[in-house]
């Protein structure tokens, strides 16, 4: 005879809580519960089914094998019911309700400052919660229904998802003033100091886009790479340590206000990477993902 008692929404969230944090007070505080409710509702789903998912020790929250296998399952059964609320609202107003997104960190400061304020104004209803991420984990937030899209630049493998593109935005080599010639026409990558280059660190898509912009395969094994945020390296810069390369939305942000720092467009095949917003194939949604993408489009 079939088994009636079925693990409740609520015991999952839990779990995933539990996963992402990795401490049952902070993964309790994310589920707004207490610690002892919180751990109730796992050992009872434990107990449900019948094996050990988590192991607790005093210092470490483990997961069994068998528990990160529930937990992937876990995640897909919450983004379904979740999304059986997204299909009413896709059918009230537009852009209502939670969204969660997450934006890659060469864009978000600079981005979305503009575009907020507006969002707030034409769409009140809207409670849109921001995740600052590098591109892998974005995608996996995404993936995994941490987050319900994706602010992102291409090209980029996000998987299976569906994308609008925003714009493109250029990039530009930035360099101390006096150090190279001041000119609106572009610069070329052959006549890039490899040994002065600064790039972002590994995991920042930006470091990708822009040495495949330059087409020197030389450049990623001399150029620098510790840069852990732009506002980082435009310091580096400022102070006479080395050049380089910043997207435009930066720049028409004014993050060289301030810095004896001057930028010339790159020149090349494809000096410029594509701005987009990206979501899961066949969601509720897709029609406030693509309001949202048209609002984000002209606030570059």
């Amino acid at each position: 005879m079939a088994n009636t008692y079925l693990p409740t929404l609520k015991q999952l969230q839990y779990l995933i809580a539990l996963r992402d944090h990795g401490h049952f007070g902070r993964a309790a505080d994310a589920c707004f519960v207490t610690q002892s409710t919180l751990s109730a509702g796992i050992r009872e789903l434990e107990t449900l089914i019948g094996v050990t998912l988590v192991e607790r020790t005093r210092r470490v929250v483990r997961f069994t094998p068998l528990g990160e296998q529930i937990v992937a399952k876990a995640r897909r059964v919450v983004r379904e019911a979740e999304e059986l609320g997204d299909l009413a609202r896709a059918a009230g107003r537009p852009l209502s309700g939670e969204m969660r997104m997450s934006v890659i960190p060469t864009i978000a400061p600079f981005l979305l400052p503009r575009v907020l304020p507006r969002l707030r104004t034409e769409y009140p209803d809207l409670k849109l919660f921001l995740r600052e991420e590098p591109s892998a984990a974005a995608c996996d937030s995404l993936q995994s229904g941490r987050a319900d899209c994706v602010l992102l630049a291409l090209p980029y493998s996000c998987g299976e998802v569906t994308t609008q593109e925003l714009f493109d935005d250029r990039l530009f080599l930035a360099f101390p003033t006096g150090e190279l010639a001041e000119d609106v026409k572009p610069i070329s990558p052959a006549d890039i100091d490899e040994t002065r280059l600064l790039l972002l660190e590994d995991g920042h898509c930006l470091k990708d886009h822009a040495l495949a912009a330059c087409n020197r395969p030389e450049l990623r094994a001399e150029a620098t790479m510790m840069g852990t945020s732009l506002h980082t390296i435009v310091q580096m810069v400022d102070n006479r340590l080395g050049v380089t390369m910043l997207p435009e939305i930066a720049l028409n942000a004014g993050i060289l206000e301030h810095t004896g720092i001057a930028a010339r467009p790159l020149g090349g095949d494809n000096p410029q990477r594509t701005i987009a917003l990206a979501w899961r194939r066949a969601s509720p949604r897709e029609r406030d993902f693509r309001l949202l993408a048209e609002i984000l489009s002209t606030e570059r």
